[in-house]
């Protein structure tokens, strides 16, 4: 059974598969075969790219049927004893193993057990259990080479507060938004966050259109882990940017009092706080908020620091004493992530592990991070039944905001903060020159003395 969010779930964007060289000694048979699918949920088609690997030349043949009596390509002649003139075939070579199912994922060959084999090509399409439902994880699970890497990202032209095209941070969108999230209390801000990070993570909302199954894995929290992640983990790394962008561009560009500016600064660190371990348990969402107010471009505002201390005291010692610590733990791999306190574990440390970013510190200690983050994200994985069971009680009969829930989508505020044509460009450009506005709004407000 699987889960289905109370929204039309995210498509799957396919990426393009990366061919792999493979070795001499390896088995045959493991190419990568292509094949069209289509999302039944969204107009229109994604093509899935195909990337053919060559048979190489030590792969083993399949058996031959053999010849009969009668026409072997060799024999002796009886008067000398010669061999034929005709020189023999070359006898056909038998394979060391005879893999009667289809090639395998990271080249682990279980036995598909023959009650999962259909003679038929019909097959009952089974009832999909509300989103906040579990499944029973199978037992004969078999594992298969994913043949595009998943994308959860949705379309980025389909949403209701935006047009077709539109410019970089357009005024009046941006008046909607603040006035969206001022309807609703940090709580709700929180479970709707925890609901777009669990369907971008692929914690819940998993259907079959997703095709993991194949893969040996029920969500994408495990498939982060795997070589097919690589696109899954390019997203979630873009998409934390996004939102600590967005969080210090509420900041930054509240351009009316210091009090107003003051306000939005508190509405942050309360959201953080509906964040954390024992409340809505997002650690991803609590990352993102975290790394808006600790931007350098947030953090030198001295003035609007100093009127948050004097107006909203508890509020300002609890992004001191709590919040602050507690982020660094998650990143060192020492915070907590047990499954009921944390719904969503906090990812992105592994994540930039796997696509090739270095550690900070002497090395005594990142080989002593390292070997923490490892750990966690195995218990992560092994524990991800847990964490699909709390996240789902977490949200069970919350009715979100459609239009806050878009706002926080990953597509959405790449429209919003590049525009239809700039969201095109490469994350690090983007990036860049995104900062370089921060830096500019951040003066503007606070020149230096």
């Amino acid at each position: 059974m699987k889960r289905t969010l109370p929204v039309s779930p995210g498509t799957t964007a396919p990426c393009l598969a990366r061919a792999r060289k493979r070795s001499e000694s390896q088995p045959a048979g493991l190419e990568h075969l292509g094949q069209s699918q289509e999302d039944p949920f969204v107009p229109g088609a994604s093509t899935m790219l195909t990337s053919v690997l060559p048979r190489m030349g030590s792969d083993p043949m399949l058996l031959k049927a053999p010849a009969p009596v009668g026409t072997t390509a060799y024999s002796l002649r009886a008067s000398d004893g010669q061999l034929h003139a005709k020189a023999p075939t070359k006898p056909p070579r038998t394979p060391s193993l005879v893999l009667p199912d289809p090639p395998m994922y990271c080249e682990l060959v279980p036995r598909v057990p023959s009650a999962r084999r259909t003679s038929s090509g019909h097959s009952c399409p089974e009832p999909e259990a509300p989103w906040w439902k579990t499944h029973k994880k199978e037992e004969d699970r078999y594992f298969l080479r994913p043949q595009a890497e998943v994308s959860l990202c949705a379309p980025d032209n389909l949403f209701c507060l935006l047009g077709t095209q539109n410019r970089p941070l357009e005024p009046k969108i941006l008046d909607t938004l603040r006035g969206l999230f001022l309807k609703h209390h940090p709580e709700s801000t929180a479970l709707h966050l925890l609901l777009v990070d669990c369907q971008a993570t692929g914690l819940l909302g998993m259907t079959k259109s997703h095709h993991l199954d194949p893969m040996g894995v029920t969500s994408g929290l495990e498939l982060l882990l795997l070589p097919g992640g690589h696109c899954l983990r390019l997203e979630l790394l873009e998409r934390q940017e996004a939102l600590s962008l967005a969080g210090a561009l509420a900041v930054l560009g509240c351009t009316g009092s210091l009090e107003e500016r003051t306000a939005v600064l508190r509405g942050l660190v309360e959201l953080a706080l509906a964040l954390r371990p024992g409340a809505a348990g997002d650690l991803p969402g609590l990352a993102a908020v975290m790394g808006a107010l600790l931007m350098p471009q947030v953090s030198r505002l001295e003035r609007t620091w100093r009127q948050l201390r004097r107006i909203h005291t508890e509020a300002a010692l609890a992004f001191e004493q709590e919040l602050k610590p507690l982020m660094r733990a998650l990143d060192e791999g020492t915070g907590p992530c047990d499954p009921g306190q944390v719904a969503l574990p906090h990812m992105a440390p592994v994540v930039r592990l796997l696509e090739g970013e270095d550690l900070p510190g002497p090395l005594e200690e990142s080989c002593e991070r390292l070997l923490r983050t490892l750990q966690g994200a195995r218990q992560v994985a092994s524990d991800t039944p847990k964490f699909q069971e709390v996240a789902a009680g977490r949200l069970q009969g919350f009715q979100p905001n459609p239009l806050l829930r878009e706002a926080l989508t990953t597509g959405f505020l790449r429209r919003l903060l590049w525009g239809s044509r700039g969201a095109a460009a490469p994350l690090a450009l983007r990036l860049e020159k995104f900062q370089h506005v921060l830096s500019i709004l951040s003066q503007r407000l606070e020149p230096d003395s």
